[in-house]
């Protein structure tokens, strides 16, 4: 499925609705045709939230919602079912994704047999769409008398907890894309923190350094300039080089250790400089 550029990863996919694919993200415009651009559009399908939903812009009636100024024709979210009303001519969910509340509106075919609810299933029991359930959507915004509902193609449960991280992750990295555009590739060294004295590359060369307290600084430096053998050195050793007290020297330790930029050796009063590098 097309999100409007080239980047896409798999999905949790529809099984027949309105596809189901990773999205992709900026290539809409350039030499197309505008039959190709509405071509392009309808088949989009875009990640969001039900706040994204309520906040969509349309310019009039007739004009496509819009979402971070660009047109959504096919829309994806996931939501915990709070309430279903079941009517003659549709099945209306109220679902909710922690961010806002929608309703969306499941037709009913009345020339089938059966009511296709998305799941597999001819009821909210069989397809696992029940009250408090977490479901999948896959539709169209819609508006009418002032407002706003989805109008569903295919809603289904979610099975696995993971699409729901999923799913904020990829609604989260489109909105960034379209509104602070493409990530640039690093390829440089990263950048430096101030560390006093001893930062750059006293520190450790290029590592991005934490903010230490001054005394771990000093145990850290004298690791980092004694000269020692591969088991380091010996935190009685480091106390007579620094002249600090034991427990101060402990201390030093065990926060160089939490920040992992030393580890023990031969026993845990004996360190030594993880490198990096």
């Amino acid at each position: 499925m097309d999100y409007g550029g080239n980047y896409s990863i798999p999905s949790y996919g529809a099984q027949g609705g309105a596809g189901g694919g990773g999205f992709m993200i900026g290539s809409q415009g350039g030499s197309q045709s505008n039959k190709g651009n509405i071509s392009k559009a309808s088949d989009s399908l875009r990640p969001c939230t039900i706040k994204q939903v309520l906040d969509a812009t349309q310019p009039h009636p007739d004009a496509d919602f819009k979402i971070d100024d660009v047109d959504v024709i096919q829309i994806t979210f996931v939501g915990q079912i709070r309430n279903i009303s079941t009517q003659t001519t549709n099945v209306t969910y109220k679902l909710d994704d922690g961010t806002g509340t929608v309703e969306v509106k499941l037709w009913i075919d009345t020339d089938s047999s059966a009511m296709d609810l998305g799941g597999g299933g001819n009821n909210n029991s069989n397809s696992g769409l029940v009250e408090d359930q977490w479901a999948r959507v896959w539709g169209r915004l819609k508006a009418f008398g002032n407002r706003r509902h989805v109008g569903a193609h295919v809603i289904r449960p979610v099975t696995d907890k993971m699409e729901i991280t999923y799913h904020l992750l990829e609604a989260t990295y489109v909105h960034l894309y379209h509104t602070r555009g493409p990530l640039e590739p690093t390829g440089g060294k990263p950048a430096q923190m101030d560390g006093g004295q001893y930062g750059g590359d006293d520190m450790g060369g290029s590592r991005v350094m934490p903010n230490l307290s001054p005394n771990a600084r000093r145990v850290f430096q004298c690791l980092k300039e004694t000269p020692q053998g591969n088991e380091g050195l010996n935190m009685q050793h480091i106390a007579a080089s620094v002249r600090m007290p034991l427990t101060e020297v402990a201390k030093a330790g065990d926060e160089l250790l939490t920040q992992s930029l030393i580890f023990t050796t031969v026993d845990d009063n004996t360190w030594a400089i993880l490198n990096m590098e």
